[in-house]
């Protein structure tokens, strides 16, 4: 099992960890590492020849899988097709999905999970640059 650990925690933020990706087996909600409210975001590593163990669809919510490391397959109802590090899927609501990895590494991907059609403002229409001292 792997270790969440909580690094710096305020009022407006939280900041943890699960150490290395590269050694990170299995998958972590970030909602549990961190409180998040917002979207349900999770990130997992698949060995080789290891499938997620179901398949599985959503009512309200679209999941986009973006795949960090590694290679597979990945099948949303009937159709199947191969993935690797870069690909980045989206999965509408109502269908079944699931992920294999292929390749001689593990696959480590993330998944983004937020109610279809609920994207309103973003960085161009909700960002507000601010004038504040740089401590970096």
């Amino acid at each position: 099992m792997n270790e969440v650990n909580v690094l710096n925690c305020g009022e407006k933020f939280a900041h943890a960890s699960v150490g290395s990706l590269r050694t990170f087996k299995g998958k972590q909600f970030v909602k549990d590492a961190t409180g998040a409210t917002s979207c349900e975001i999770s990130f997992g590593t698949l060995l080789t020849g290891e499938a997620v163990p179901f398949f599985h669809s959503h009512k309200e919510n679209e999941e986009n899988y973006i795949i960090l490391s590694g290679a597979g397959r990945f099948q949303v109802d009937g159709e199947v097709f191969n993935v690797a590090e870069g690909s980045v899927i989206r999965i509408s609501t109502g269908c079944d999905r699931n992920l294999k990895c292929t390749s001689d590494t593990p696959m480590t991907y993330i998944c983004i999970q937020a109610k279809a059609g609920s994207l309103g403002g973003y960085t161009l229409t909700d960002a507000e640059i601010t004038e504040r001292e740089n401590l970096l």
